[in-house]
């Protein structure tokens, strides 16, 4: 890794039952990038693993389930000046097997799909809970925060789009 442009592999998912998904509401771990946000299960690749590796092995980490059925639904690049940024793969899964077990990175809580904006997120995964509840294709989704919080720029599969048609 280039130190210059520093860029992390992650792997992020949202496990759907009833009209919900399965939300992790970060509030265990000291200086945490999400550090009170909501969202999904998933980490950072260890070595030699495909994005399939590492979300297995990190949904059974931090859920204690097995997936059976999951898809991915896009690629994420995550740009948030002074943290390292990342390209994280995005995906749902509608299959598991396994008793839900506490997470050691925060609380676990199903999530009404029509409640999430209710949530304290990042304005970035707004823009991509749009797309997944219109079941878009596979997408490229480019965000960039300025002054660690603020969405400065999204774009999607090559194209800048106008945030505030998202972010409401």
């Amino acid at each position: 890794m280039d130190p210059k442009f520093p860029m992390r592999n992650t792997t992020l998912c949202y496990l759907e039952q009833d009209n919900a998904y399965l939300m992790l509401h970060r509030v265990t771990k000291k200086n945490d990038l999400n550090h009170d946000k909501w969202i999904g299960v998933g980490g950072k690749f260890e070595p030699f693993e495909s994005p399939e590796d590492c979300l297995l092995r990190e949904v059974k980490e931090e859920t204690g389930l097995t997936l059976t059925d999951y898809r991915l639904r896009g690629v994420l690049t995550f740009i948030c000046d002074p943290w390292e940024s990342e390209c994280i793969f995005l995906y749902t899964a509608t299959g598991y097997e396994g008793k839900l077990t506490d997470c050691p990175e925060g609380t676990l809580e199903w999530v009404r799909k029509d409640a999430i904006h209710k949530l304290n997120l990042w304005e970035g995964d707004k823009i991509f809970f749009k797309l997944l509840n219109e079941n878009y294709p596979v997408f490229s989704l480019k965000l960039v925060y300025e002054n660690g919080n603020q969405l400065t720029e999204a774009v999607l599969d090559g194209r800048k789009l106008k945030i505030a048609d998202y972010t409401k």
